[in-house]
């Protein structure tokens, strides 16, 4: 999911990291156990381990936690940190924790799995005196104003040398969300509370709401802005509001299809949705803007629009499709009927060339293809 690169950003981050180290050292008390979901290079189960945690359970389901157990031994903790390459979700631990600590937000806290993976790691995981680092979480908006921004997203489908009306790839950008960096001077409103993540009562990974904006200043609005403040441990907390030390999150976008002219005064109401499918949240906002008790802007958005339908592709996709097996479908078949009938993937890669000689030119090429199905296909 992460590069090194982004570890490397992660770690450099000295706020964030500060503030996830203090909050350690304030609940991991001598013999407790600790569990790091998302350990990634394993700094955090590592500095449980000096604040002189017994037993370290790093889980991490990514390649990284190869070099994790590294650098753990590399610093003396290599004995009492195990690490598990799995999801969190998927494993079973020999004893509660006093601490979970999980630090795996995008650029809000409701990114892929996240509220699922710690509702989990509480009831599973968890003592009944336990703590969870962060313990809560609160998700801000305003409404934003801001030119040059909302161009870089709509600009080019809006305005274009070409002389052509490009409006309809705009609405399909217009309905997706952005990292974006914000200011104090881009917020148009009083920020409003959207969301409390209790994690030590939540049940719910499904998230709605409606705020009411008041316009306080005049001018060219562009959707809403979305920042969190995480409760970390006591009065230790972090936060991305625009003005603050700018952290490694961002902020989010909710842009506008088009841009409204408010004047001070003038009553914004948003209903945001953050709905979980499968493994991603899928956003969806509506907003209604009046002057006066009189509606002058009306726009519901889905993450749903984004996407380009085509029509061919979504009746292959019908419940009532019969499919058949493409070339690739084919070779798929074969180098899974290949391992399951006992052979080595070098045998199996050597059947693959003769029979394809055309897609793989050399023994290596076909190898490599077929490590890749075997590493999502077999044990």
């Amino acid at each position: 999911m992460y590069s090194l690169r982004d570890y490397g950003k992660m770690i450099r981050d000295e706020v964030r990291t500060r503030s996830y180290v203090e909050a350690l050292r304030r609940t991991v008390r001598p013999d407790s156990v600790v569990v790091d979901i998302g350990t990634g290079p394993g700094i955090l189960a590592m500095t449980a381990c000096r604040f002189g945690a017994r037993r370290v359970y790093a889980i991490e389901p990514d390649d990284v936690i190869e070099l994790a157990r590294e650098i753990a031994a590399d610093n003396g903790f290599g004995e009492r940190i195990e690490f598990i390459q799995a999801i969190s979700t998927e494993v079973e631990l020999p004893e509660r924790a006093d601490v979970v600590v999980a630090e795996i937000h995008g650029v809000l806290p409701l990114f892929g799995r996240s509220l699922a993976t710690l509702i989990d790691a509480r009831e599973r995981f968890l003592a009944p005196s336990g703590a969870m680092v962060p313990f809560r979480e609160t998700v801000h908006a305003a409404v934003i104003g801001n030119e040059a921004l909302y161009a870089s997203v709509a600009g080019p489908w809006a305005q274009n040398t070409h002389g052509l009306d490009l409006r309809r790839g705009r609405a399909h950008l217009t309905s997706d969300i952005y990292r974006v960096e914000l200011s104090p001077a881009d917020l148009m409103s009083a920020p409003r509370r959207w969301t409390e993540l209790d994690y030590l009562r939540i049940t719910r990974v499904d998230v709605e709401d409606s705020l009411l904006f008041t316009a306080e200043k005049a001018g060219l609005a562009h959707g809403v802005g979305l920042w969190f403040e995480s409760s970390l441990a006591g009065e230790v907390a972090m936060s991305t509001q625009p003005g603050g030390t700018p952290l490694i999150f961002g902020n989010l976008l909710l842009p506008w299809p088009a841009a409204v002219e408010l004047e001070t005064g003038d009553e914004i109401q948003v209903r945001i949705r953050a709905k979980l499918m499968e493994d991603r949240y899928i956003w969806q906002w509506e907003t209604r803007v009046s002057s006066g008790g009189v509606e002058r802007a009306h726009f519901a958005q889905s993450q749903f629009d984004m996407e380009i339908i085509v029509p061919e592709k979504l009746r292959r996709q019908g419940a009532h499709h019969v499919p058949g097996l493409n070339r690739e479908g084919e070779m798929h078949r074969a180098a899974l009927d290949g391992m399951a009938g006992g052979r080595s993937l070098g045998e199996i890669a050597a059947a693959m060339q003769r029979e394809y000689p055309g897609r793989f030119a050399r023994w290596d090429d076909a190898l490599k293809w077929v490590a890749g199905v075997s590493a999502r296909c077999s044990d």
